[in-house]
Parts: structure tokens; sequence; C-alpha cells
């Protein structure tokens, strides 16, 4: 069956047990983005929307169209596809002023009606191929509208996110209700801006939003992305030749966590002994590249906020220019495990006064222009701070307390 077909009888079952129970959420005081009260902003990042059109992708049972409409005096749209979800907002919500609710596919519904000057979906557009979904969106919104989209970032069996456009099994759990089995894509926070930002979007900010008991593995991301100005005609242009490019040059990162345990280190399927790290994509920022790379890598989840750039190596390996910059990330959360695909895993602590043999060049470099007394060969590196406000560097030269 159809990854979106499979979704589609779940949520009608679902609608259907919940119809069954006459049960409607109340209308909310305050927008919320995750299943949580309390936890991250309300409905101001959606700019003011008194008076404009704005589309509820997903309505489920309405509640959060109903509140935009009374509190902050939008135009609401509510799109459904799943019948019983439909029938349960219009039961309880039909002729509410500013709300109207319609039951059919995104996609489809954006292809007929004027665009919008905003939409949001809370937890739904994981359901649909974003292949499909995003260029209806951006077809469907004016240009400069805002798109803001609550999404799984670990999923519900706490697992870190794909860097594959691929969906995974999740189970929808109601009651004593026998679970449903959905199709969910739970992408990592740069493949989702990569996805945007192919079809037509500005993503402006992608937050992690965390459950508030600390030992909950679910992890939601909160992506504000802006819908950009059509783009006139390109001219064309064309390379004088069709070789490639001989490399000559290499930018990455380098991961410092420090523990009660001791260094984070993992192990190449080479042999080295080295810190999470790897390459910066185009258009990532370092701090952002080390957020990714750390969940790619160990399975951890941390935010630019708790990274500090300590700054650039420099240096010859077989005639490329390598370039690294050493991060020092402060807080994280999650254990480190062996990841999927990886050519690093096996991680574990080690003692700063008693680090192992076999360290990776690139990581033994990081480490000691963070801590020039550690005892560490390798061959030399140029190393440039970055400098703070007194002139010293960020943590260069300076042991860090290891996080409780």
């Amino acid at each position: 069956m159809p990854v979106e077909d499979i979704n589609t009888r779940a949520w009608k079952i679902y609608g259907q047990r919940q119809l069954a129970r006459s049960y409607t959420p109340p209308i909310p005081d305050r927008m919320s983005w995750t299943p949580w009260e309390g936890i991250g902003p309300g409905a101001e990042i959606l700019g003011d929307i008194t008076g404009r059109r704005v589309l509820d992708i997903g309505s489920g049972a309405g509640h959060h169209a109903v509140h935009l409409a009374r509190t902050h005096g939008a135009r609401v749209t509510g799109i459904e596809l799943s019948p019983t979800q439909h029938e349960r907002a219009t039961s309880t919500h039909a002729g509410t002023p500013g709300v109207e609710f319609t039951q059919g596919d995104v996609a489809e519904y954006l292809a007929e009606v004027e665009p919008f000057d905003a939409a949001y979906a809370i937890g739904t557009l994981a359901f649909i191929d974003p292949h499909r979904a995003l260029p209806a969106l951006r077809d469907g919104l004016r240009p400069g509208a805002p798109l803001i989209l609550s999404l799984l970032h670990t999923d519900l069996n706490g697992l870190g996110p794909s860097t594959q456009v691929t969906p995974r099994e999740q189970m929808i759990l109601l009651r004593d209700d026998p679970p449903l089995a959905t199709q969910m894509w739970v992408l990592a926070p740069q493949l989702w801006e990569d996805l945007l930002t192919e079809y037509g979007f500005r993503v402006e900010t992608i937050d992690l939003l965390h459950h508030p008991d600390e030992s909950a593995a679910v992890i939601q991301q909160l992506i504000r992305a802006r819908r950009l100005p059509d783009r006139p005609a390109m001219v064309s242009s064309r390379p004088r030749s069709s070789r490639p490019p001989v490399p000559h040059a290499a930018v990455g990162v380098g991961a410092i966590l420090v523990s009660k345990q001791g260094l984070l280190l993992g192990r190449h399927k080479g042999g080295t002994l080295e810190l999470p790290g790897g390459t910066v994509e185009a258009g990532e920022s370092f701090d952002a590249a080390v957020v990714r790379e750390l969940g790619e890598e160990t399975g951890l989840t941390t935010h630019t906020s708790a990274v500090t750039l300590l700054g650039t190596l420099v240096d010859h390996v077989e005639g490329v220019l390598r370039v690294t910059v050493g991060a020092l990330v402060h807080a994280w959360h999650g254990q480190p495990t062996t990841q999927p695909n990886e050519s690093v895993g096996d991680w574990d602590w080690y003692p700063l006064d008693h680090l192992p043999d076999g360290l990776f060049v690139c990581s033994a470099q990081i480490l000691t222009a963070w801590q020039p007394d550690l005892p560490i060969d390798h061959t030399p590196a140029q190393f440039t701070p970055y400098a703070v406000g007194d002139g010293a560097p960020h943590g260069f030269r300076k042991r860090t307390r290891p996080p409780a």
C-alpha cells in the first residue's frame, strides 16, 4: 500500500475512535506548537494575521484554527484529508466566524485556490512526502508569507532524525485501542532546510523544543520559514570544460564534549580514535555543522547556543589545504551510540589524563589547540583562536567544568 494511503487509513480510524468517544479538544488560550503546554512560542511567530488568510494544514479537530480566528482575528481555512477528522471539526465548530473547514488533499486544494497569507502545520506535514507538499505550498502561498512547521526531531521510539528523505514507521496510540501504524518523514533539521530552500523558501530559524521531563527522549523541531519572491528567468551559462576541478581544499569541524567520565571519542573504520565532526556543507555555518554532525554521528542533540567555536586550524595533507574549526559543546541531550551508515562509532568517554593512543591527527590538533598542556604528539598546524571581548579566545588554554 502506498505510504500516504497508509497514513490516510490510520487517521480515518483515529478520527472514528475519537468521534465514538465524543471527544473534542478544548480551544486553547495560547497557540502551542508541541503537545506540552508552555513550551516554545505562541501565535506571534506567524506575524500580524489580523484579517489575513491563514491555512491550517491537517487541521484535525479544528481547535487551533478556532483559536487563531477568535483570539487573533485571522481568516483561517482548515484543510484535512481524513473525512472523520474533518467531521470532528465541522460537528463542533461549523459556523464559527472567520473559520472554514475543507476536506481533501492539501496539494490538490492549493492548486485551485488563491494563495494564502500564511500557513502552518502542527505535526501533520511529516505524514506527507515533502517532495509533493513543499512545491504545492510554495505555489499556494504569497511571496513573503510565513510557513511554520512543528515536526518530530527524535521519533516516538527515541530514534534521531534521518538524513535521507525516507519515511519510517511510527505507531499512533490512543488509550487502550490497538496501535495504528503510520509512515512519517522524521528528518534532520539541515535536511528540512535543504528541502525548503530547494522549493523556494528561506528558513529563518529551526528550534529544538524539549519535553518538560528531561528523561523523555522525544524532541520537536519548530521551523520558521518564509516563501521567497518569485525569481525572474535566469540567463544560462556553461563551463568551458566538463572536467571536474582538482580537489584542493577541505573545510570541516571537530567537536569537544567533556563529561564527568571524560572526553568523547569514537573509533573510525580506519582504526583511529577521533572527535565527532566532519565536513561543513554548502551554505552551513560552523556551529550548525557541529550540531548536525553530532546528531548524525552520535545521536546526541544540542543547539548552536551550546556551541563555542574555538578557532581555525590550517594544515596541508597530500597537497590538499585542510581548514578545521574546533568547537566546544557545553550541553547536550541523550547518550552517544553508534549510528547506521556512519564511518565512526563505538563512542566512549576517555579521561583527559589518560587519553588513548592512535588519535586522528586532526582531532589531536584540535585538542592541543584547546588545551596546549595535553601530552599529545601530532604534526603541526597553524591555529588562529577566535577572540571574545577581552581578547581571550573562547575556551583556549582553559579547562572547562564537565556538565552535571
